[in-house]
Protein backbone atom coordinates (compact mmCIF):
# COMPACT_ATOMS: atom_id res chain seq x y z
CA UNK A 1 0.00 0.00 0.00
CA UNK A 2 1.45 3.45 -0.92
CA UNK A 3 1.13 5.93 1.71
CA UNK A 4 0.49 9.34 1.09
CA UNK A 5 3.67 10.90 1.82
CA UNK A 6 5.01 9.17 -0.37
CA UNK A 7 2.83 10.31 -3.21
CA UNK A 8 3.23 13.59 -2.43
CA UNK A 9 6.67 13.81 -2.18
CA UNK A 10 7.16 11.86 -5.57
CA UNK A 11 5.00 14.58 -6.89
CA UNK A 12 6.78 17.54 -5.59
CA UNK A 13 10.24 15.43 -7.19
CA UNK A 14 8.36 15.25 -10.55
CA UNK A 15 7.64 19.24 -10.27
CA UNK A 16 10.75 19.76 -9.43
CA UNK A 17 12.48 18.23 -12.24
CA UNK A 18 10.54 19.80 -14.32
CA UNK A 19 10.94 23.14 -13.34
CA UNK A 20 14.75 22.36 -13.50
CA UNK A 21 14.44 21.43 -16.88
CA UNK A 22 13.13 24.49 -18.70
CA UNK A 23 15.30 26.62 -15.85
CA UNK A 24 18.16 24.97 -17.05
CA UNK A 25 17.58 25.30 -20.57
CA UNK A 26 17.07 28.95 -20.04
CA UNK A 27 20.11 29.31 -18.03
CA UNK A 28 22.62 27.92 -20.81
CA UNK A 29 20.54 29.37 -23.67
CA UNK A 30 20.78 32.77 -22.22
CA UNK A 31 24.94 32.07 -21.26
CA UNK A 32 25.12 30.97 -25.12
CA UNK A 33 23.34 34.41 -26.48
CA UNK A 34 25.71 35.95 -24.12
CA UNK A 35 29.31 34.68 -25.54
CA UNK A 36 27.24 35.24 -28.86
CA UNK A 37 27.62 38.68 -28.37
CA UNK A 38 23.77 39.53 -28.22
CA UNK A 39 22.83 42.83 -26.94
CA UNK A 40 21.08 42.97 -23.82
CA UNK A 41 17.60 44.64 -25.06
CA UNK A 42 17.43 42.02 -27.63
CA UNK A 43 18.32 39.26 -24.66
CA UNK A 44 16.00 40.83 -22.83
CA UNK A 45 12.98 40.35 -25.01
CA UNK A 46 13.92 36.93 -26.19
CA UNK A 47 13.88 35.83 -22.73
CA UNK A 48 10.81 37.50 -22.65
CA UNK A 49 8.93 34.80 -25.09
CA UNK A 50 11.03 32.15 -23.73
CA UNK A 51 9.92 32.49 -20.13
CA UNK A 52 6.59 32.99 -21.61
CA UNK A 53 6.31 29.70 -23.35
CA UNK A 54 8.08 27.71 -20.10
CA UNK A 55 4.37 27.35 -18.28
CA UNK A 56 3.03 25.77 -21.11
CA UNK A 57 6.31 22.98 -20.92
CA UNK A 58 6.15 22.57 -17.00
CA UNK A 59 5.21 19.49 -15.98
CA UNK A 60 5.42 17.14 -19.49
CA UNK A 61 7.23 15.34 -21.52
CA UNK A 62 10.21 15.97 -23.48
CA UNK A 63 9.47 15.85 -27.10
CA UNK A 64 8.63 17.96 -30.38
CA UNK A 65 4.98 17.06 -30.22
CA UNK A 66 4.91 18.63 -26.49
CA UNK A 67 7.13 21.66 -27.88
CA UNK A 68 4.66 22.38 -31.06
CA UNK A 69 1.82 22.47 -28.92
CA UNK A 70 3.25 24.56 -26.46
CA UNK A 71 4.68 26.60 -28.92
CA UNK A 72 0.95 27.16 -30.98
CA UNK A 73 -0.49 28.08 -27.17
CA UNK A 74 2.26 31.12 -26.74
CA UNK A 75 1.37 32.31 -30.53
CA UNK A 76 -2.79 32.24 -29.64
CA UNK A 77 -1.39 34.92 -26.59
CA UNK A 78 1.03 36.99 -28.27
CA UNK A 79 0.25 39.53 -31.00
CA UNK A 80 0.72 38.15 -35.09
CA UNK A 81 3.08 40.66 -36.30
CA UNK A 82 5.36 38.50 -33.24
CA UNK A 83 4.84 35.73 -34.61
CA UNK A 84 7.74 35.22 -37.16
CA UNK A 85 10.49 36.53 -34.23
CA UNK A 86 8.80 34.26 -31.60
CA UNK A 87 9.24 31.18 -34.24
CA UNK A 88 12.71 32.25 -34.72
CA UNK A 89 13.44 32.06 -31.35
CA UNK A 90 11.27 28.82 -29.90
CA UNK A 91 12.83 27.45 -32.67
CA UNK A 92 16.52 28.29 -31.56
CA UNK A 93 15.88 27.90 -27.95
CA UNK A 94 14.40 23.94 -28.91
CA UNK A 95 17.65 22.88 -29.29
CA UNK A 96 18.66 23.79 -25.36
CA UNK A 97 15.81 22.67 -23.86
CA UNK A 98 15.70 19.37 -25.99
CA UNK A 99 19.68 18.93 -24.87
CA UNK A 100 20.59 18.55 -28.83
CA UNK A 101 24.45 19.00 -28.40
CA UNK A 102 24.32 17.93 -31.95
CA UNK A 103 22.57 20.80 -33.25
CA UNK A 104 23.63 23.02 -30.62
CA UNK A 105 27.44 22.97 -31.65
CA UNK A 106 26.15 23.73 -35.50
CA UNK A 107 24.63 26.82 -33.90
CA UNK A 108 27.84 27.91 -32.60
CA UNK A 109 29.04 27.43 -36.40
CA UNK A 110 26.49 29.91 -36.98
CA UNK A 111 27.98 33.61 -36.41
CA UNK A 112 24.56 35.55 -36.72
CA UNK A 113 21.67 35.07 -33.88
CA UNK A 114 20.78 39.19 -34.74
CA UNK A 115 17.05 37.51 -35.30
CA UNK A 116 15.90 41.34 -35.97
CA UNK A 117 17.86 42.19 -38.52
CA UNK A 118 17.18 38.76 -40.67
CA UNK A 119 13.79 39.55 -39.60
CA UNK A 120 13.42 43.22 -40.54
CA UNK A 121 11.63 42.63 -44.02
CA UNK A 122 7.77 43.72 -43.45
CA UNK A 123 5.26 42.28 -45.65
CA UNK A 124 3.18 44.39 -48.39
CA UNK A 125 -0.06 43.94 -48.56
CA UNK A 126 -2.33 41.48 -47.40
CA UNK A 127 -3.02 37.62 -47.99
CA UNK A 128 -5.39 38.54 -50.95
CA UNK A 129 -3.25 41.08 -52.34
CA UNK A 130 -0.29 39.19 -52.67
CA UNK A 131 -2.29 35.65 -53.63
CA UNK A 132 -3.18 38.01 -56.54
CA UNK A 133 -0.16 38.65 -57.21
CA UNK A 134 1.27 35.09 -57.88
CA UNK A 135 -0.74 34.72 -60.90
CA UNK A 136 1.14 37.69 -62.43
CA UNK A 137 4.26 36.16 -61.42
CA UNK A 138 6.73 34.76 -63.76
CA UNK A 139 9.02 31.96 -62.03
CA UNK A 140 12.44 31.01 -63.00
CA UNK A 141 13.69 27.16 -63.87
CA UNK A 142 15.42 26.94 -60.93
CA UNK A 143 11.81 27.56 -58.79
CA UNK A 144 9.63 25.92 -61.09
CA UNK A 145 11.32 23.00 -60.43
CA UNK A 146 10.59 22.13 -57.09
CA UNK A 147 7.01 23.45 -57.54
CA UNK A 148 6.88 21.01 -60.21
CA UNK A 149 7.82 18.17 -58.65
CA UNK A 150 5.30 18.75 -55.36
CA UNK A 151 2.46 19.02 -57.47
CA UNK A 152 3.15 16.05 -59.59
CA UNK A 153 3.52 13.96 -56.03
CA UNK A 154 0.46 15.66 -54.57
CA UNK A 155 -1.44 14.26 -57.75
CA UNK A 156 -0.16 11.09 -56.86
CA UNK A 157 -0.78 10.24 -53.71
CA UNK A 158 -4.38 11.08 -54.44
CA UNK A 159 -5.41 14.95 -54.54
CA UNK A 160 -7.20 16.54 -56.30
CA UNK A 161 -7.22 18.93 -59.16
CA UNK A 162 -8.45 22.12 -57.02
CA UNK A 163 -6.34 21.13 -53.73
CA UNK A 164 -2.98 20.77 -55.55
CA UNK A 165 -3.45 23.90 -57.06
CA UNK A 166 -4.02 25.50 -53.64
CA UNK A 167 -1.08 24.21 -52.50
CA UNK A 168 0.80 25.13 -55.33
CA UNK A 169 0.06 29.00 -55.30
CA UNK A 170 0.83 28.83 -51.72
CA UNK A 171 4.49 27.62 -52.02
CA UNK A 172 4.57 30.03 -54.79
CA UNK A 173 3.80 32.84 -52.64
CA UNK A 174 6.74 31.27 -50.45
CA UNK A 175 9.27 31.43 -53.41
CA UNK A 176 8.48 35.01 -53.95
CA UNK A 177 9.36 35.85 -50.30
CA UNK A 178 12.54 33.97 -50.46
CA UNK A 179 13.60 36.33 -53.47
CA UNK A 180 14.21 38.51 -50.93
CA UNK A 181 16.42 36.72 -48.97
CA UNK A 182 20.13 36.87 -50.07
CA UNK A 183 21.19 33.43 -49.82
CA UNK A 184 18.86 30.18 -50.23
CA UNK A 185 19.35 27.89 -47.20
CA UNK A 186 17.42 26.36 -44.50
CA UNK A 187 18.06 29.33 -42.22
CA UNK A 188 16.26 31.69 -44.85
CA UNK A 189 13.93 29.10 -45.84
CA UNK A 190 12.77 29.14 -42.06
CA UNK A 191 13.03 32.99 -41.59
CA UNK A 192 10.37 32.85 -44.75
CA UNK A 193 7.74 30.96 -43.92
CA UNK A 194 7.77 32.34 -40.41
CA UNK A 195 7.77 35.94 -41.94
CA UNK A 196 4.12 34.85 -43.92
CA UNK A 197 2.65 33.28 -40.86
CA UNK A 198 0.78 36.42 -39.67
CA UNK A 199 -1.02 35.95 -43.37
CA UNK A 200 -2.97 33.30 -41.64
CA UNK A 201 -5.39 34.33 -38.64
CA UNK A 202 -6.95 31.02 -38.00
CA UNK A 203 -5.27 28.69 -36.04
CA UNK A 204 -6.23 25.63 -38.82
CA UNK A 205 -5.06 27.82 -41.59
CA UNK A 206 -2.13 28.08 -39.87
CA UNK A 207 -1.58 24.44 -39.04
CA UNK A 208 -1.97 23.39 -42.71
CA UNK A 209 0.35 26.15 -44.14
CA UNK A 210 2.89 25.01 -41.87
CA UNK A 211 2.19 21.36 -42.46
CA UNK A 212 2.64 22.39 -46.89
CA UNK A 213 5.96 24.28 -46.15
CA UNK A 214 7.52 21.60 -44.22
CA UNK A 215 6.59 19.30 -46.94
CA UNK A 216 7.49 21.21 -49.99
CA UNK A 217 11.24 22.11 -48.30
CA UNK A 218 12.26 18.31 -48.76
CA UNK A 219 11.50 18.96 -52.78
CA UNK A 220 13.16 22.15 -52.53
CA UNK A 221 16.14 20.99 -51.58
CA UNK A 222 16.28 17.70 -54.31
CA UNK A 223 16.01 15.40 -51.39
CA UNK A 224 15.51 11.83 -53.65
CA UNK A 225 12.56 11.22 -51.10
CA UNK A 226 10.58 14.34 -50.62
CA UNK A 227 7.09 12.13 -51.60
CA UNK A 228 7.51 10.44 -48.25
CA UNK A 229 7.28 13.64 -46.65
CA UNK A 230 3.61 14.00 -48.11
CA UNK A 231 1.03 14.30 -44.77
CA UNK A 232 -1.88 12.38 -47.19
CA UNK A 233 -4.27 13.12 -44.40
CA UNK A 234 -3.98 16.94 -44.48
CA UNK A 235 -4.83 16.77 -47.51
CA UNK A 236 -8.26 17.00 -47.18
CA UNK A 237 -8.40 20.23 -45.83
CA UNK A 238 -8.58 23.49 -47.62
CA UNK A 239 -6.86 26.90 -47.16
Amino acid sequence: MIIKSEINKSTIDISRTSQSREQEAIDVYSKWLEKKGLGSDSLARRLHYINSLTPYLQHRECGGSVFRDAVDMLLCQSPADDWPYVLAVVREYYNFWLKDFKAIAYLNQESNVDIESLLNKPLEGDLNTLWARIDEEKFTMVELWPIKAYSMALRQEGGERSLVDTRVKLVKLLLLRLREYPEMNHVHYRLAVDSLLPLFKARQTRVLYLAIVREFYYFWIGDPDAVSYIQIDKLDIAV
